[in-house]
This record gives structure tokens, sequence and C-alpha cells, in this order.
């Protein structure tokens, strides 16, 4: 799993530069991105940077970046349908399992749902088989307890 993080809006930033930014993340289709639009920090030498770019233009930028980001994701997580993988649980609840497989970090990355599966514990491995996924998460069926 490839992750990185970017920044839009740093000051002096171009279009013509985010936009050579978009291609990389196209071409890279790096599996995991976060993004955030530029703001001054007390004290940070990028305040006293030319070329400040207005707040409205960093946010636009963030949001095609992450719409371009979640096109990606979407395709390369429908990838794994059809195919088993190993999860850890993280919780049960009245829906099923859920659970995140080792590509996944708690708390900022997708989950795995497994439908119907309440035979489980937090902490506890399953082999798991995808049905279905979207930008963010992938759904499942159990398969069996992982050793």
């Amino acid at each position: 799993t490839v992750r990185s993080t970017f920044i839009t809006g740093f000051p002096g930033e171009s279009e013509a530069e985010f936009e050579e930014l978009l291609a990389f993340i196209e071409e890279a289709r790096l599996d995991r991105v976060g993004c955030f639009a530029y703001s001054a920090v007390d004290g940070a030498a990028a305040n006293a940077l030319p070329g400040a770019v207005a707040e409205e233009v960093r946010e636009e930028r963030k949001r095609r970046l992450m719409e371009l980001q979640e096109d990606i994701s979407a395709e390369l997580l429908a990838a794994k349908i059809g195919r088993e993988i190993e999860v850890l649980v993280d919780e049960v609840d009245d829906d099923g399992t859920i659970a995140r497989s080792a590509a996944d970090a708690p708390e900022i990355d997708g989950l795995v749902f497994v439908n119907e599966y309440f035979d489980a514990e937090p902490g506890d491995f399953l082999r798991v088989r995808v049905l279905d996924a979207d930008e963010h998460d992938l759904y499942a069926e159990f398969v069996a307890d992982a050793a």
C-alpha cells in the first residue's frame, strides 16, 4: 500500500503547478491519499512567502484533488471484488462485523464490512471474500477464521 498527503494552495502555487500535481496523482494511482488546504501557522516561515493563494482557491483545489483520488480509490478497491483477504475485527454491531485489512490504518482509512456475521470479537482475524466496494470501503462475506 502506497500512501501520501498533499497540501493545496501553498504560497506561490500556480494553477499550472496544481494541474501537474493532478497529473501525478492520476499517473501514480496511489492507494491512499490525504489532502489539506494550506493555512498559515503562527511562526511558520511560509507565512512570509509571496504569492498567497486565496482561501477559496485552496479549498477548491483540495476538493478537485480528493474527487480525483476518490475515483482512483473506487477503481482500485473494485479490483478486489471476488478476492479473499484477511481482516482484523474492530467491532461487531447490529449489522455485522466491522473490520480492516492490513493495508488500512485505524480511523483514517476505509473499513471492511462483513455483513450479517456476528460470531466474532474485536481482535479476531477472519478470512473474507470481497463482494462489493465503493471509494472508501469494502463489503465482504465471512469465509473462515484466520489462524
